[in-house]
């Protein structure tokens, strides 16, 4: 969502801002902005679209000042313009936001009493003139800042940026993640780490509803009753915040192509010789009778797939759930359960808030992250690191195989521990499991096949995919990338539900993509193939050699994959699923890392 950036320093703020807000691009925005203060005179700068535009117009109106804040916009109130865009200022004070102010009608109507209008159809205008009205009460600005931070509703974060001082920055925190980032005679706050790592190492992170006054010399944070808040100061690892597309033309090839190695990492920490070694003290499996799985997108479906591992492997129930219905259909929770959340970002609003209904509920709660500094990650028993590193592009690939890896350990080792899975096999599964890495690769050198066929998924307007048993969350995520990348409509099915209405769909001038490694359920989806094929459809099957050999005439097209165990092949999979989605969006010109709409990391409802 929205990115947030603040600076107090000693030098001109401007290019900072900007330098900052290009590593944000990553989380999705649709116009940006910032604002600084120059001898005792706030202003702005407001662009729609890309970066580059704001960047031009501060070639030609430059803006000075050594205390700034700036934006990235992912417009939710108001359509994409400039005077929607942030920092909105009235007055003397300006403001950046993310996330929604729920009762911002009410305080326009309020305001309104004062005789105050609003000038956009953003929520976030309402906080500057709250803002505004506090000073010319005669409020302090840090007065006027919390006094209006505690009449708003909803999620957000927020900066303040005030004209009377040079040398201040109010910012709080209800919901969405805000940290401050702590330098030598200079101070910095930001939406994460990737945008404060090339300002500094040291980084603390605002806790719900902490509001911190910043200045050059100081950080102090107070909590949601107004108590001084001790906040650790932490570290971060520079290296793990470089952003760059290392030689690739988009951020998405460099990470499709970066999973052999993230891969490999994430296996490396988890296995230890002949044995799954879990975070903290483990994770004793035998004391749950059921799993609760709950995640948005991409991970709702590393988490279906999880359903069939932990089902099949170790024998417990397993209750696959999407946070934004879970969280308000607020499902009973037996006592003997373990909730498992599931988030590249560890951020996810709808994500968080399913965590936080399951606290006092569930047993233990367990989180697979990206984000180990996550507000998802204080706030879980047990976290669970996938090791993929940054992700830029939108579209989930590398974060997405890491966890269906980290997933598949930790069905393995509940397997072992419940004594549903024999040394024989976990000796068996394990070598292959730690060559992974190298099939991935090679299927990565092997994967220019995708590129023809991509040429001419680009030409339809409609796409289906298809897969049965461990293949059927891979085909709803095959579609939904498609959906996110290339803007094609795409559906996925369970392969024996075609005839149950789908195969209405079916003509020549509809592909339909088969997800189908040669496994026990094989024979079956051949059967489904054969359907459609006898309807006129065009059929791109992704299997191995075997597979594709023994699907016989009529396939349109396929796509070969090597040969791995049936339960390594949906980590295998994801790749020309990837693939396909991305050489699709070229062939339609579309833009690969910051699709139309979305964002990387959805902080709000």
């Amino acid at each position: 969502m929205c990115g947030i950036i603040g600076y107090l320093g000693d030098h001109e703020a401007a290019p900072f801002l900007v330098e900052a807000l290009k590593r944000l691009e990553y989380r999705g925005y649709d116009s940006a902005g910032i604002a600084a203060i120059d001898n005792g005179q706030l202003d702005r700068r407001r662009a729609v679209g890309k970066l580059v535009n704001l960047s031009d117009l501060l070639v030609h109106a430059p803006l000075r000042g050594k205390s700034g804040i700036g934006h990235t916009r992912w417009a939710t109130h108001g359509a994409p313009t400039e005077g929607n865009a942030h920092p909105h200022k009235a007055g003397p004070v300006a403001v950046v936001h993310n996330g929604i102010i729920e009762n911002f009608r009410e305080l326009r109507e309020e305001l309104a009493g004062h005789g105050i209008g609003h000038e956009t159809e953003t929520d976030t205008e309402t906080v500057a003139l709250l803002a505004n009205l506090y000073l010319s009460q005669g409020m302090s600005p840090v007065e006027a800042a919390t006094s209006t931070i505690r009449r708003l509703e909803g999620a957000f974060a927020l900066l303040f940026l005030f004209e009377e001082d040079d040398n201040l920055m109010v910012a709080a925190r209800k919901g969405p993640p805000l940290a401050v980032g702590h330098g030598d005679g200079e101070n910095y706050v930001g939406s994460d780490a990737i945008a404060l790592a090339p300002l500094t190492d040291r980084i603390t992170y605002l806790e719900e509803d902490d509001i911190a006054v910043v200045t050059r010399q100081s950080v102090e944070i107070r909590d949601a009753n107004g108590a001084l808040a001790n906040r650790e100061i932490r570290t971060i690892r520079l290296d793990t915040a470089q952003v760059d597309k290392a030689g690739h033309k988009h951020f998405m090839a460099k990470e499709i192509a970066e999973q052999p190695r993230v891969i490999g990492e994430a296996l490396s920490h988890y296995l230890k010789g002949d044995t799954i070694t879990l975070p903290g003290d483990g994770i004793d499996f035998t004391a749950y009778d059921r799993l609760t799985f709950v995640a948005c997108g991409t991970a709702y479906y590393a988490c279906l797939t999880a359903k069939y591992w932990f089902e099949t492997l170790a024998r417990i129930p397993v209750e696959v759930d999407i946070a934004s219905e879970f969280r308000y259909r607020e499902p009973p929770i037996p006592a003997r359960t373990a909730a498992l959340f599931v988030s590249q970002s560890g951020e996810t609003a709808d994500t968080l808030a399913a965590l936080r209904y399951c606290e006092g509920k569930a047993a233990t709660i367990l989180s697979v992250l990206n984000a180990t500094e996550s507000s998802m990650a204080r706030e879980s028993d047990v976290v669970l690191p996938i090791h993929a590193g940054p992700e830029i592009g939108v579209a989930s690939t590398k974060a997405f195989s890491c966890q269906l890896t980290v997933l598949l350990l930790l069905a393995l080792e509940a397997a072992r521990q419940r004594g549903e899975i024999d040394a024989a096999r976990m000796a068996e599964i394990l070598p292959k499991l730690r060559a992974l890495p190298a099939v991935f690769g090679n299927a990565i050198d092997g994967a220019d096949q995708t590129r023809a066929v991509s040429q001419e998924l680009a030409e339809s307007r409609d796409v289906l995919y298809l897969g049965r048993g461990l293949m059927y969350p891979l085909a709803l995520e095959g579609a939904l990338k498609l959906k996110e990348l290339s803007y094609l409509h795409a559906e996925a099915y369970a392969s024996g539900e075609l005839k149950h209405g789908p195969i209405a769909l079916i003509d020549s001038h509809v592909p339909v993509v088969v997800m189908a490694p040669r496994d026990a359920l094989f024979e079956k989806t051949v059967s489904n193939m054969q359907e459609v094929m006898a309807r006129g459809g065009r059929v791109l099957l992704i299997s191995d050699a075997e597979g594709i050999a023994a699907a016989g005439d009529g396939v349109w097209r396929s796509i070969e994959m090597p040969k791995v165990d049936p339960l390594l092949a949906p980590i295998l999979y994801a790749l020309p699923a990837q693939l396909l989605s991305y050489h699709t969006a070229i062939a339609k010109g579309t833009d690969v890392d910051q699709p139309r709409n979305l964002a990387k990391s959805v902080t709000v409802e």
